[in-house]
């Protein structure tokens, strides 16, 4: 396969090539995702579903950049400490709490203004219901396994966005775009707003044993194979 030069993009010397990995998918995916499709704004609330996982994570820290105000939402302590760590100014455990009502107390009057959802499923409905007016709604995947039914009259009553976020179709639309996004997230990195945080690194042949700790949702941070 050979890979055009202008898509190349120079990593510094503190970025190994498994960091580099991740950072290329799920930070592009979820800058893309929270710049382009979902235009956040500073001092805008992004609500992220999944927040300890690898979209997850991109999406707490590229959030905090953009200069939002981030609530983290995962289904154990755990997971959501991980995520505070990282920048999270607000957490749900859904486990546990209401995500509904939560989200509700957390967006206050104005309601939120983002949602990151990767893991769709149950939780879906109740994070688009915590948007405010003119919200946007992100369609990142599936990860709870349920693709879930919206019903649409909440994006009538809110005057809402449901936006779906395809970003390897867009990178071959928008080549130079995507060379400009990765090279923004490649400083950011270089400049510490980043931690590429891998979770695991797994050797080429044990690829069923690193889809398994995926499925069972244990990863904080990105799994990566090394060829």
């Amino acid at each position: 396969m050979t890979i055009p030069a202008g898509q190349v993009i120079k990593v510094p010397e503190s970025l190994d090539f498994e960091r580099a990995a991740g950072l290329t998918v799920t930070y592009s995916t979820t800058l893309y995702a929270l710049r382009e499709r979902g235009a956040l704004k500073p001092d805008e609330t992004l609500v992220v579903l999944g927040a300890s996982g690898g979209t997850g994570l991109a999406a707490v820290e590229l959030g905090k950049v953009l200069g939002a105000r981030v609530i983290a939402c995962a289904s154990s302590d755990e997971k959501l400490a991980f995520a505070r760590a990282r920048g999270a100014d607000e957490i749900v455990n859904y486990a546990v709490e209401n995500l509904r009502d939560a989200l509700k107390k957390l967006g206050g009057e104005r309601g939120t203004d983002v949602v990151y959802d990767p893991v769709g499923g149950p939780y879906a409905e109740p994070a688009l219901r915590s948007l405010g007016w003119l919200g946007r709604y992100l369609v990142i995947g599936f990860a709870a396994g349920e693709i879930p039914k919206i019903p649409l009259n909440l994006a009538l009553l809110k005057s809402c966005d449901i936006r779906g976020v395809l970003w390897g179709a867009w990178t071959k639309r928008e080549p130079k775009a995507q060379h400009a996004l990765m090279a923004d997230i490649v400083r950011w990195y270089a400049d510490g707003k980043l931690s590429g945080h891998v979770h695991a690194i797994y050797p080429l042949e044990e690829t069923a044993a690193a889809l398994k700790e995926i499925a069972e949702r244990k990863p904080m941070g990105k799994i990566v194979l090394r060829p």
